[in-house]
């Protein structure tokens, strides 16, 4: 599996940049380290919300937090630090229920703060996943493209630079759609399937 160095070089290969980094963390001194480090984490996070993928997603049960009354809402829990894109806010294991509405602010505080009317929430998401090892092929293929598009400008600059960004993110979009559906495919749920929970009640 390719590794952050991996995924850095082979986007700066398909703009024609010929440098082979050994760190962007810290940054090894190369301009081309500094892009990478700069833009790495913002083309991973923005992948990684783009699309419900399934190795990024979690099911946690939510920590509730003191709530101040004033939101409209019986229940307030704080957001995990590593969700990057909320998919559902569901009753607890062993709950029947479907996904519930929900609202998301910021407090005064800074905290960011799940509001919604039912107790003991369990949330699904997609994950911050730093651990490239984890990646797919397709995955990691459109995050090289989608990190090229970014490193286009600073790296080649001008016209040439601008005209290449657009080069890479067309690319990406191809790749990202295909990616797109081999993930929606690695989940067929029987229609007839009965949760483990509710064949305990028999």
């Amino acid at each position: 599996m390719a590794s952050v160095i991996d995924i850095c070089n082979l986007a700066l290969a398909r703009l024609g940049d010929n440098a082979t980094l050994a760190s962007i963390d810290p940054p090894e001194g190369s301009a081309q380290a500094e892009h990478c480090a700069r833009f790495y984490p913002m083309a991973r996070d923005t992948l990684l919300e783009m699309h419900p993928w399934k190795f990024a997603t979690r099911r946690v049960q939510l920590a509730q937090l003191v709530d101040d009354g004033l939101s409209g809402w019986s229940f307030a829990y704080a957001k995990p630090q590593d969700c990057i894109r909320i998919h559902d806010v569901l009753p607890p294991a062993g709950r029947m229920g479907a996904a519930v509405p929900y609202a998301t602010e910021a407090r005064a505080d800074g905290a960011e703060v799940i509001r919604v009317d039912m107790d003991d929430a369990t949330l699904r998401y997609t994950a911050r996943i730093e651990d490239t090892t984890v990646f797919p092929p397709a995955f990691t293929d459109a995050l090289v493209w989608l990190l090229a598009s970014y490193l286009a400008g600073p790296v080649i600059k001008g016209d040439a630079g601008a005209q290449m960004a657009s080069v890479c993110l067309k690319a990406f979009q191809s790749v990202y759609a295909a990616a797109t559906v081999s993930d929606s495919n690695q989940q067929r749920p029987a229609r007839d399937h009965v949760p483990d929970w509710i064949q305990a009640r028999g």
